[in-house]
């Protein structure tokens, strides 16, 4: 459940809900359900021994993990979605819970105003053993600077944001066995670039125990030798393994080309860095597109971590294409074994496709298979809430920062009061939103809402970007109630569909249902209890993949309400 440590914010908001935007009618929203239907999913795993990638669906892109002890603990990126950063926990690196968000309060971040794609990137997780102490730093892209945030205990909440004076973009934290601490970033080369999009890891000293970062900067590498001119190089990991340092990162973006590379050295100040005879380490650019059962592109910002069995595996993101390269679902979190051979890694041979189902020797289930829980965060299961408890599942999030006193559940269902803002605004429109886990899927909600005027609406939002989603909801058109699916693929809404109501069903409860699968969205509407109706048939949802509206993030769902739609 979501425990977002502003909750005195909230609690102080709910007496008030609807005090912003109290002009217009509330919208109550009894339920929400989610199901997956992935034919990927549907083969048979042996829980006991064996697991599914993408071991956390939907949009959880750039994982990041640690192991403390027997228990890992992973985190993601969020961009402009507040609360940021998602912290996870697992005994197995398979069956994983969210502990919460490390960035759950308003005055950790401020993404008023900021592009969806920009906000918070590529965190890293790490623990310091001196201090006990545990560090998530990320960078804010759209107010310029790096931070980090620490705490004794990933379940208790993080501290306020500490900057630093040096760093760049997917910095990362890495603690050594001497006691010292080092940082490393994505930045420009020392050297002028020779190339568009040449990129540099560089390296500062870290402080821990005063928490600053030291001026001396290292430059590491310019990227490999595997591809001619590759770009990007980001998202670096440091670690010690035997008697070489290692420096892994991703590189040729975050796309169709994305991959993973290795260095190594014995010094990590003033050695010389050898890379991998055989860079990349993970890709699946050397495959093609659209050839391939279950096919995962885009593979690459991985991270590595040791078992206590002394194994070795990588979480990395990668995306599931549903034609050529188009996916709705963002990017994801998977994971995959590492093996060893002359003291180099491999996550992945060349021209091996990612596997949907992998061994992993004495996993045990998390759950019975015909008991599904809302832990659930991979396969075909299904949820409902119908919000009763005081807590906000933490499946969901919010556009930008929630102005929360137009946002109540105590009560059970959940009442929002919609404002001048919509989806087509770099605000944050009243919207409660849970990511799209599956090309396939089905999402309902039961809406009572009575609109006022022609302006208003409340419904379910199927939402990319500002300029690239659905929304199918009940509103008003030339005095009469209906029931309209919007389509924005640009600045403006187009009505593709209305269907109006009769006197009689006008203040009766509306259910709203979409089912997809790949690029095919259908809408329906049913009033109370009646027979579904269907809106639209098959909408050409490929607006909604990542490379179509462009950006880092993946489709949402949900409860949505506004006065002008």
């Amino acid at each position: 459940m979501l425990n977002i440590r502003h909750s005195i914010v909230i609690a102080a908001c709910l007496g008030a809900a609807g005090a912003a935007g109290a002009q217009g009618p509330v919208a109550t929203f009894d339920s929400f359900s989610y199901e997956g239907r992935d034919a990927r999913f549907a083969k048979p795993v042996d829980h006991t021994r064996q697991y599914l990638n993408p071991i956390v669906a939907g949009y959880y892109p750039d994982p990041s993990v640690c192991r403390v002890g027997d228990t890992y603990y992973m985190v993601n990126s969020t961009f402009s979605y507040f609360p940021g950063v998602p912290v996870w926990k697992s005994n197995d690196l398979v069956n994983w819970t969210q502990l919460g968000h490390a960035l759950d309060r308003l005055s950790q971040v401020d993404l008023d105003g900021q592009d969806l794609n920009l906000g918070i990137y590529a965190p890293q997780i790490s623990y310091n053993p001196r201090n006990k102490t545990y560090y998530m730093t990320t960078g804010d892209m759209g107010r310029g600077f790096i931070f980090y945030v620490k705490t004794t205990d990933p379940a208790k909440g993080w501290s306020e944001p500490i900057r630093m004076k040096h760093g760049g973009m997917d910095t990362s934290f890495f603690f050594d066995t001497d006691g010292r601490a080092w940082v490393v970033y994505n930045a420009d080369p020392f050297e002028p670039a020779k190339y568009n999009m040449q990129k540099a890891i560089h390296m500062n000293e870290f402080d821990w125990r005063a928490d600053t970062i030291c001026d001396k900067t290292y430059e590491l590498t310019t990227g490999s030798t595997c591809i001619d001119n590759p770009i990007w190089i980001e998202g670096p990991h440091l670690y010690k393994i035997g008697k070489y340092y290692y420096l892994m990162a991703a590189e040729s973006g975050t796309g169709y080309m994305h991959s993973e590379v290795i260095f190594r050295t014995r010094n990590l100040t003033g050695g010389q860095w050898e890379e991998c005879p055989h860079n990349p380490i993970l890709t699946q650019r050397d495959l093609g597109m659209g050839n391939r059962q279950d096919e995962v592109s885009s593979t690459g910002h991985a991270d590595l971590v040791q078992a206590p069995d002394k194994s070795w595996w990588a979480v990395f993101l990668g995306c599931r294409p549903y034609e050529g390269d188009l996916y709705n679902t963002g990017r994801e979190t998977f994971l995959l074994p590492v093996t060893w051979k002359d003291g180099w890694p491999t996550i992945l041979p060349p021209h091996t496709p990612v596997p949907t189902v992998v061994d992993k020797a004495g996993l045990k289930p998390l759950h019975p298979a015909d008991a599904p829980t809302p832990n659930d965060v991979t396969g075909n299961y299904s949820f409902t809430d119908r919000f009763e408890t005081s807590q906000l599942n933490l499946r969901w999030v919010f556009l930008r920062e929630p102005a929360m006193q137009n946002y109540d559940w105590q009560a059970g269902g959940l009442r929002l009061t919609p404002t001048d803002v919509n989806l087509r605004q770099q605000a944050s429109p009243t919207a409660l939103l849970c990511r799209q886990c599956h090309t396939a899927f089905m999402a309902e909600t039961t809406l009572r809402f009575e609109p006022t005027a022609d302006e208003q609406l409340a419904g379910m939002a199927v939402f990319q970007n500002e300029e690239h989603h659905f929304v199918v909801g009940r509103t008003r058109m030339g005095g009469r109630e209906a029931v309209v699916l919007q389509r924005v693929e640009g600045k403006e809404p187009t009505v593709i569909a209305t269907a109006f109501l009769d006197a009689g069903e006008a203040r009766q409860p509306l259910r709203l249902k979409v089912e997809a699968d790949g690029r095919c969205y259908s809408f329906s509407y049913a009033v109370a209890d009646g027979e579904w109706k269907t809106l639209v048939q098959g909408a050409d949802g490929r607006l909604l993949s990542t490379n179509v509206a462009g950006g880092f993030v993946g489709t949402t769902i949900g409860p949505y309400a506004t006065l002008t739609k």
